[in-house]
Formats: structure tokens, C-alpha cells, sequence
């Protein structure tokens, strides 16, 4: 890792203490008992993956988000601690709120100063939080074609067939709670950045320990990542209390247009082009936006439609009931999980909206209200 990457999660986690910290590998404890029933993968056929082969390229989905990006970052750091050569290189860039997590540069993308040969020069692909060709992009035209071997560590329930020996866990929070596992079970070792870019992972992917997905394995996982060194408080401040004031203009903006439907079951809004234009806010900046829908009393589900520049439309949808959203994703060629998921429908925004609302009152009107949260 590149010394400019370090320091900056070193200054991450002693914003607030100005004490210096060492950044030494930490050698993991034999798992407990606890840990161990959680570890519903077998790691072993990983184990002599790694050990049999000495370049390893690392990938995630398109727009990754903090899931992706630790869960990357991380597993890279414990392949070099093996001696490993590791490449990251994703088919997008990070989003800004991201960049300190990556302030380095190391996470490369793809068709910006690497080709598709370079990204084949590797002995193993190893794709993270995706099992889909389609959110590879381009990117995953060059792995298809490659003849290096592929794995897939993911816990999505949407999948391709990658050709890869999959490392999968549906049930899973995040991505990074299976490479905390991987690592716990190999026993490679989990330094200070690794537990920040791992805890950063869990902490996201389950809406900072409040998502249905979180469990008592999820707390102890997380006071696991904060024993090896990761701060809560400086990661929190990283991600959510960095924003610029166009966000929240385009969020006022985007929550005062929130309707109602499925006598108040759903809820959703939308995001014009123009709206990022007339408030000097980013896509990046509708993040979490969906979530807020669902702060509305007696909301189930919710949606939020963002138009793109090319005009096409990327819907996020949330659930918060037994209502499969992941379902609805995927009749449009999107996916994710069962309580969140995504698609790209063509535009306009209206149009798209009508598309969804067709898709998902159906579902809302057959379980009623029996679903409450």
C-alpha cells in the first residue's frame, strides 16, 4: 500500500486523540465458538488458491460502494502479507465520500491507464460483493476472457455464472463480515487499516447496525474490527459528517416530493439531471436518500429514481417487510438483496416510476398489512 494511503487512515483514526499509532499486523486468536458458527463457508480450497499462485487481481461492481471498496482494500493487505503481487482495478470510480479510504490511489479503474491485458496479466481474479457479469461492465469482459482462475467472495443472492470456485454466503451482512471470516480461518493477519476498511464494510452494508440484516454475530464482528483498530467514531465522521451543503440542498429538494402509495405502504421520489445541475450536487449525493423515505410511519417500501446523464434511470429500492425488492430488481435486469436492491430502467424518471409502481403495488396489496416492521 502506497505510504500516502496509510497515513491518511492513520490520521482517520487519531483525528480525535492526536495520539500516534503503529500499524503493526495483528496476529488473530484461534476463533471462539461463537465466531466459528458463523463461518458457514468452507476456506480451506482458498487456502491453497492463494498459496499456489503469486498475482492476484481484485474487482467489485460498478459505482462501488463502502462494502466493495474495504472489503478489497482489506483482502489486499492480507495477500501481501503473504508476499502476494495484488491489483485492484474496478469498472468505476469510488464516489468523493469515499476517498479516504482510498486516498492513496491505489484502487485502479478500468480503461483509464490499464488495459484490458494488464488487467489478464494475473494468475486469479478475485471478484468481491458481485456475482454478476453485468455489474462488472467492460471490465468484466476482459476476466471472462482471461485465463486465469476466478473466485467469488460474495453475499449477494443474485448471481451469474462467473466460472469461478465461489466463496458465498446470502446470509451474510456484508462482504466484509465473509473476508473477516476468510481471514480468521486462514489465519492471515488483520492490521489497523484492514480492520478500518472491514468495520467500514459491515458498518454500511447493515445502515451502521440497524438493518434487519444485523445480528448478535454482526456485534461481535464489529467489536472484534474496533479490538484490531478500528475507531468507530473517526470512520463515522468520515462517512457521514463530510458533506457539502449541495447535498443537502438537493436533498430538500428531492424529499419534498415524496409520494405515497399502497395507502401509505410505499413511498418514494425522484432525481432529475437538473437537479444536479440547478444545486451543484453529484449522483453520489442521493445515497442513503431512499432510506429516508422509509422514516415515514407505516412505510414498507420504498424507491428513489435517479436520472443519469445518458438519461437512463437508477432506481434503489429499499424493504423493510417480506416484500423481496431483490425480486422486483430483477425483473428489470438489477438485483441485490432481498431488503435492498437496484436496477437501471430507461427513462424518463415518470415513466420508470409507472414501471415500478406496476411491479411492486401487486406485491404490497397481496401481503397487505400483516407485514409490520
Amino acid at each position: 500500500m502506497a505510504e500516502g494511503q496509510r497515513s491518511e487512515v492513520r490520521r482517520l483514526r487519531t483525528a480525535d486523540s492526536g495520539q500516534p499509532t503503529t500499524n503493526k499486523p495483528r496476529l488473530n486468536p484461534l476463533p471462539d465458538a461463537t465466531t466459528m458458527a458463523r463461518m458457514n463457508i468452507d476456506w480451506e480450497p482458498l487456502r491453497e488458491i492463494i498459496a499456489s499462485n503469486q498475482r492476484f487481481t481484485l474487482s467489485s461492481h460498478v459505482r462501488p460502494d463502502a462494502d466493495a471498496l474495504g472489503s478489497e482494500l482489506a483482502l489486499a493487505r492480507m495477500l501481501e502479507s503473504q508476499g502476494k503481487s495484488v491489483r485492484i482495478v474496478n469498472p468505476s470510480d469510488a464516489p468523493a465520500s469515499l476517498a479516504f479510504l482510498d486516498s492513496g490511489g491505489r484502487v485502479l479503474k478500468f480503461g483509464q491507464g490499464i488495459t484490458a491485458a494488464e488487467v489478464q496479466d494475473a494468475d486469479v481474479h478475485v471478484i468481491l460483493d458481485t456475482s454478476s457479469w453485468s455489474q462488472l461492465q467492460s471490465l468484466g469482459t476482459a476476466i471472462r476472457e482471461s485465463p486465469a482462475r476466478k473466485v467469488v467472495i460474495d453475499h449477494h443472492v443474485s448471481r451469474d455464472d462467473l466460472g469461478a470456485v465461489e466463496f458465498k454466503d446470502t446470509r451474510s451482512e456484508a462482504t466484509g463480515a465473509l473476508v473477516l471470516q476468510m481471514a480468521e480461518a486462514l489465519g492471515l493477519p488483520i492490521d489497523d487499516d484492514s480492520a478500518t476498511y472491514l468495520f467500514c464494510a459491515i458498518a454500511t452494508d447493515t445502515g451502521w447496525f440497524r438493518f434487519p440484516s444485523t445480528t448478535s454475530g454482526t456485534m461481535r464482528a464489529a467489536a472484534r474490527l474496533i479490538d484490531l483498530g478500528a475507531e468507530p467514531h473517526a470512520i463515522y465522521r468520515a462517512l457521514y459528517e463530510q458533506r457539502p451543503p449541495a447535498r443537502l440542498k438537493l436533498a430538500g429538494r428531492v424529499l419534498s416530493r415524496v409520494e405515497l402509495a399502497c395507502d401509505g405502504r410505499l413511498a418514494y421520489t425522484w432525481v432529475e439531471w437538473n437537479d444536479f445541475v440547478e444545486t451543484g450536487a453529484r449522483p453520489v449525493d442521493t445515497e442513503d436518500l431512499v432510506n429516508e423515505c422509509l422514516m415515514i410511519a407505516g412505510t414498507q417500501v420504498a424507491f428513489i429514481a435517479v436520472e443519469q446523464i445518458d438519461r437512463r434511470i437508477k432506481v434503489s429500492l429499499r424493504s423493510r417487510t417480506g416484500t423481496d425488492v431483490a425480486a422486483v430488481a430483477e425483473r428489470f435486469g438489477g438485483g441485490g438483496h432481498k431488503q435492498a436492491a437496484g436496477a437501471i430502467l430507461p427513462g424518463p424518471p415518470q415513466s420508470a416510476i409507472q414501471t415500478l409502481l406496476a411491479a411492486l403495488k401487486p406485491a404490497l396489496q397481496e401481503r397487505g398489512t400483516s407485514d409490520e416492521p
